[in-house]
């Protein structure tokens, strides 16, 4: 049989009118959603999405104990940026009164009032942008109003599956302790990012797996803070494995972040 190739050409043309017209799509939508007004629309249709596919889907938990004992106990939960999609209506269902870290950058705005509507408030800041700040204004908070905290663990930027101290830190200063959660699906989409993110496909089923409670010493430094991070930042990674072996699905890559994923996505 004789094999048709793609003249090398058109490959390259194809390429040339892709970035074209993705920069004046960029050039266009950027600016759009830097309106306030733009921003509650698109936020409002993605909540009611997300609970649309939530509520269709069959549910699979384990270890919802966890969620019950914690409804007014403050707890610090983490998980991965990509495995963050279905956890709102989680905590939103348990009625756990709870703060979110988010990222100050655009993206991290926009879930930020995306997690508003679920009945999370946001304190901004991240592992690489302004963290102290971040880290006593959740302690405070947490204190004084006795609250949850949620915190993706691999940072705004990655890289993938890697704990950062943060959560660590708010744990070893209020004495709360830390519950691992993850989620995985049987009909994923996975979002063309350095954090592979995950949204479920209509009439699936959803797989919500809250570890048991962490607690970290206070008097926690030096090696055996490394060793404890290592023992948190293993069993989530054993815990997203898992959850997705269940459905069969390819493993998520370790280590990725996003700038060498852009570049990556630049050179192709």
């Amino acid at each position: 049989m004789l094999k048709i190739c793609k003249p090398p050409f058109l490959l390259i043309e194809l390429k040339i009118m892709y970035k074209f017209f993705r920069k004046i799509w960029k050039g266009f939508w950027e600016p759009v959603l830097h309106n306030d007004i733009i921003q509650w629309i698109v936020v409002g249709l993605l909540a009611g999405l997300t609970w649309f596919i939530f509520l269709t889907s069959r549910h699979k938990f384990t270890n919802t104990k966890s969620l019950k004992n914690y409804r007014k106990k403050p707890v610090v939960f983490v998980f991965f940026h990509g495995r963050c999609a279905m956890l709102s209506p989680v905590v939103a269902s348990a009625r756990i009164k709870s703060y979110c870290v988010a990222s100050r950058h655009k993206d991290g705005r926009m879930m930020a009032r995306l997690q508003r509507l679920f009945g999370l408030r946001a304190i901004y800041g991240s592992t690489s942008d302004g963290a102290v700040a971040v880290l006593k204004q959740g302690v405070r908070i947490m204190k004084d109003e006795n609250v949850s905290m949620c915190v993706p663990v691999d940072g705004p930027s990655g890289p993938s599956l890697r704990l950062q101290d943060g959560a660590l830190y708010f744990a070893r200063m209020t004495g709360a302790p830390i519950v691992p959660v993850c989620f995985s699906c049987s009909r994923p989409i996975y979002m063309d990012r350095w954090d592979k993110f995950m949204i479920p496909k209509l009439f699936g089923t959803i797989s919500c797996w809250i570890g048991k409670p962490i607690y970290i010493d206070s008097k926690l430094r030096g090696e055996e803070f490394e060793q404890k991070r290592k023992e948190i930042e293993d069993l989530m990674i054993k815990q997203l494995r898992k959850l997705d072996k269940d459905f069969n699905l390819p493993e998520i890559e370790i280590d990725l972040n996003a700038t060498d994923y852009k570049k990556h996505l630049r050179g192709k």
